[in-house]
C-alpha cells in the first residue's frame, strides 16, 4: 500500500503540475495577439489583467481555460487515487483531487511551458473547489461577490476567499464524516493552496496598504 500511495502521489502531482502549466492567459495573448500579457498592467497572466489589456472575450476564454484545466486535474487525480488505492483505502480518493489542485496551482504560477512566470491561481482554486466541493465553492463565491460589490477590488476578494478556503473546507469534510487521516490530508492541501495564493498576492497587499490597488472599472493610468 505504501508503494502504491507513493506512485499515486507522484502521478497525481505530475499531471496536476503539467495541466497547471498550460496558462490560458498567456496562450490567449500569444496565439491571438502575438503578445505577452505579462508585459502589460500588473504583469500578471491572470484573467483580470487579460480583461484590462485585451477585453472581455479573451478574459472569458482565459476563465474557461483556467477553471477547466483545474477541474480536469482534480478529476484525474481522484481517478488515479481510486485506481491505485481503491475506495476502501484509509486515504479517501478525494485526497488525490486536493493533491492535484495544489500542484495545478503551482504549475499555473510557475509554468514550465512559459518560463516559470504565470498567474496567481485564483481561478485554478475556484475550479478545484467547484469539482471537489460545489457547496464550498458557492459559499466562497457569495463572499467574493459581496466584497466585490462593496469595494470593486478583485484582489482583496481573492485574498479573503483564499484565507477562508481551508477553514470552510475543513468544516465541510468534517460535516461529511471524512476519516481522520483523509481530513488531515485535505486540510494540509487546502491550507497550502490558501497560503500560497495569498503569498502570490503580496504585491497586491502592498498596494492595498498604500490605497493604490486597482478597482474594477477604473480607467488605465498612463
Amino acid at each position: 500500500m505504501t508503494v502504491q500511495l507513493i506512485i499515486a502521489c507522484l502521478l497525481t502531482a505530475l499531471e496536476g503540475y503539467l495541466l497547471g502549466s498550460i496558462v490560458f492567459g498567456l496562450a490567449v495573448s500569444k496565439l491571438i495577439y502575438h503578445d505577452d500579457v505579462r508585459l502589460h498592467g500588473s504583469g500578471n497572466a491572470g484573467m483580470t489583467n487579460i480583461l484590462r489589456t485585451y477585453g472581455k472575450v479573451p478574459a472569458v476564454l482565459t476563465t474557461l481555460g483556467d477553471v477547466g484545466k483545474s477541474v480536469a486535474a482534480v478529476l484525474i487525480g481522484r481517478m488515479i487515487f481510486t485506481a491505485l488505492l481503491g475506495d476502501s483505502s484509509v486515504i479517501h480518493p478525494i485526497c488525490g483531487a486536493y493533491l492535484a489542485a495544489v500542484c495545478c496551482i503551482l504549475g499555473h504560477s510557475r509554468p514550465i511551458f512559459f518560463g516559470f512566470r504565470g498567474g496567481k491561481g485564483v481561478l485554478v482554486g475556484a475550479g478545484a473547489a467547484l469539482a471537489t466541493e460545489p457547496l464550498v465553492c458557492l459559499v466562497l463565491f457569495v463572499v467574493f461577490m459581496v466584497e466585490f460589490l462593496i469595494t470593486r477590488i478583485v484582489s482583496l476578494g481573492s485574498i479573503i476567499i483564499a484565507a477562508l478556503y481551508p477553514i470552510v473546507t475543513l468544516c465541510y469534510w468534517a460535516w461529511k464524516g471524512t476519516n481522520a487521516v483523509s481530513l488531515v490530508f485535505i486540510t494540509v492541501c487546502s491550507t497550502i493552496m490558501g497560503v500560497y495564493v495569498i503569498w502570490l498576492h503580496r504585491s497586491n497587499i502592498e498596494r492595498l496598504k498604500n490605497g493604490t490597488e486597482y478597482r474594477f472599472g477604473e480607467k488605465k493610468k498612463n
